[in-house]
């Protein structure tokens, strides 16, 4: 009797776990879609133009995804003899590891972790909790039974190393390659590889930024079953075991350009593309890096020279108070200045092609995000001159097309009250009779107003509508640049001169990749809005603007730079825009609020030291730049009175008396 009691409950205990198992298979219905279709989120990657990354953008968890194909063959081999040797040959589950598993659960009185599967492992991570309790792993072990049936062993393997966490804030195997080694998964060494899969064991402990020799001595332990395993040889071993590889302590975003990732992002909804810190798009930009650091350098030089001044001007004012001038609105002086209210922005373009090639929208991301690049509207001022003096280009004035520079009074009607408008030159003064040329160079208020008038408000108009510009007012206050735009908006609109009369769209993304599928191409959209003769005029003439003009302060030694100042009513505005034969960069400054900096600060002290500073940057970075501008056929360049000047077919040399000789050198 006592046998037969003893031989039932010895087959009662051998059954009983198979019993359980059985239960628990039955009564639960187990729903593994989330590892069938398996679809996690995904980091998405923002490049520059040179493949150089410069953010990553993800939700919670950063996690670039590879597929089976991208992993190589060392990885799983390296996964396999560390986490679960028989991978290839069981169901999903390792009856000897249940077993081995159980045995300690008697030995401890507890539940304690057991040897899972890298099945099992995928299943606790993805569809389980971590409890460490007989019901979970019974759960876990039916879990990867079903997972083995709906799915390959390389599915299997691609979730796995997808899913798990390495440590350091990285999801994936391929997420830790570029973190930890700046590396592709193909181009990982042996140690590299047998560091990364050694990790999920213990994430915190292993991770190399926190426990380097801890580190090295699990990949040790991984290279060493390897060996024993017989997958690797003894050189291989020796070598492996004697590297120590460098590791880098990155941030998860590496945002190195926060105003180009805002940017983006706003694009990206654009287009229609919702999902961008899910969906792990691959997005190239036109941005420079090298560039995009020496535009932030320069727009903080350019802040930090005005705050050196506003301390002179404080000084002066109290050893010479100034008095208010007759006319002035107001007088602000030096110590009223709030200097926490003035900004910038700079933007720079290849005008080739319109590709933005750097964007800062604040003088400091930390203090203010809001981008005064793309979305500040101001007034442009005596920046805006250059396209109604391009028009008169156009219509057949040259350089030397004497314009009138004396005051008028206008009359007009605002709210049903006459008014009347006494527009000045900046300088106070009068010319008389002054050349196209000159009147542009020294930005004269009084002239161009005459030219608009010369050439007739409607006509004008008409004509600057082909620049694709917005906002035009219609009445001569278009003369002074009163419309509102971006900084953005004005580099595209200036392509109309430095592309040589070929106006570009800007760019800022130029592709977009999802599952390693181009989805987006960028379409350069291009204009002619002048002929190339007469935007290269208006080239020289802006030239000479930084030669010996109101642009002075952005000359650069060793490079031919083209470009105007602008300065709005009292000084709210100071710009800078210009270009060099190939790169085209917009500098602006001014109080947040639209009230004046200073009455000192025009564009040509404030903005213009920006645009020289970074140009010399650019020759630091790329000495090899194109220093000259192209004289396209169908110009000559004749000197008259010791002055060079250039015409064309549509402008055509003077036939006075004066000017024959000159007049006879050309011939079209």
């Amino acid at each position: 009797m006592i046998k037969k009691i003893i031989i039932t409950l010895f087959i009662l205990g051998f059954l009983s776990p198979f019993l359980v198992f059985g239960y628990y298979y039955i009564k639960f219905n187990y729903d593994v879609s989330e590892l069938v279709d398996y679809k996690p989120a995904q980091t998405t990657r923002i490049y520059d133009k040179d493949g150089e990354k410069i953010a990553n953008i993800f939700d919670e968890k950063h996690r670039y995804y590879a597929s089976f194909e991208e992993i190589p063959p060392r990885v799983i081999e390296a996964l396999v003899a560390i986490e679960d040797t028989t991978f290839f040959e069981h169901p999903g589950v390792n009856i000897d590891a249940i077993f081995r598993a159980a045995i300690k659960v008697l030995k401890a009185g507890h539940a304690v972790e057991g040897a899972s599967t890298i099945t099992q492992q995928l299943v606790k991570n993805v569809l389980l909790t971590r409890e460490k309790k007989l019901s979970r792993k019974i759960k876990e072990a039916i879990y990867a039974i079903k997972i083995e049936k709906l799915l390959t062993k390389e599915q299997i393997l691609e979730r796995y190393l997808n899913e798990i966490y390495f440590g350091h804030g990285y999801y994936g195997i391929k997420t830790a390659a570029d973190g930890y080694f700046h590396k592709k998964l193909s181009e990982l060494t042996l140690k590299e590889i047998a560091i990364l899969v050694g990790l999920p064991k213990a994430p915190s402990s292993y991770a190399p930024t926190k426990n380097y020799e801890i580190s090295m001595g699990r990949g040790n332990r991984v290279i060493t079953r390897m060996h024993v395993l017989g997958w690797i040889d003894d050189e291989t071993y020796e070598k492996a075991l004697a590297e120590n590889p460098v590791v880098y302590d990155d941030t998860l975003t590496q945002n190195k350009a926060p105003f180009i990732v805002d940017e983006v992002a706003r694009r990206m909804r654009d287009l229609g593309i919702t999902d961008l810190r899910t969906g792990g798009y691959e997005i190239h930009t036109t941005i420079d890096l090298k560039l995009q650091n020496a535009a932030k350098e320069s727009l903080t030089y350019a802040y930090d020279q005005f705050l050196q001044r506003v301390d002179k001007y404080k000084e002066n004012e109290e050893k010479y108070p100034p008095q208010q001038k007759e006319g002035e609105d107001h007088l602000l002086l030096a110590k009223d200045i709030n200097i926490s209210k003035v900004n910038g922005a700079i933007v720079s373009i290849e005008p080739s092609s319109g590709d933005i090639l750097a964007l800062v929208g604040s003088v400091d991301y930390t203090v203010s995000s809001y981008n005064r690049a793309t979305q500040g509207r101001r007034q442009p001022g005596s920046a805006f001159k250059p396209f109604i003096y391009q028009v008169a280009l156009n219509l057949g004035y040259s350089g030397v097309t004497q314009l009138v520079d004396i005051a008028k009074t206008y009359d007009y009607e605002k709210d049903g009250e006459e008014m009347k408008w006494q527009p000045n030159n900046y300088e106070k003064n009068y010319k008389g009779l002054i050349p196209l040329r000159e009147a542009l160079i020294h930005s004269r208020n009084l002239a161009t107003i005459n030219l608009v008038n010369d050439i007739g408000l409607p006509q004008l108009i008409s004509e600057l509508k082909k620049f694709n510009i917005e906002n035009l007012p219609n009445d001569l206050s278009i003369s002074l640049g009163t419309m509102s735009i971006s900084p953005l908006q004005l580099a595209q609109y200036y392509t109309s001169f430095s592309n040589y009369g070929t106006q570009v769209n800007t760019h800022l993304i130029s592709s977009i990749y999802k599952n390693e599928e181009k989805i987006y191409q960028k379409e350069d959209k291009r204009e002619v809005v002048s002929p190339a003769t007469q935007a290269f005029i208006m080239t020289t003439i802006l030239r000479d603007v930084v030669q010996h003009g109101t642009g002075r302060g952005a000359r650069v030694k060793g490079i031919e730079l083209a470009g105007k100042t602008g300065t709005t009513n009292n000084n709210m505005d100071g710009w800078f825009a210009g270009y060099s034969p190939t790169i085209e960069t917009v500098v602006w400054f001014g109080n947040d609020d639209n009230t004046p900096m200073y009455r000192r600060e025009t564009g040509g002290r404030i903005a213009a030291p920006g645009f020289r500073y970074f140009f010399g940057k650019v020759l630091e970075l790329y000495p090899q730049i194109k220093r000259e501008f192209d004289m396209p056929e169908g110009v000559r360049e004749v000197t008259i009175d010791g002055k060079k000047e250039y015409f064309s077919e549509i402008s055509k040399p003077p036939t006075t008396e004066n000017h024959s000789d000159a007049a006879e050198e050309l011939l079209f």
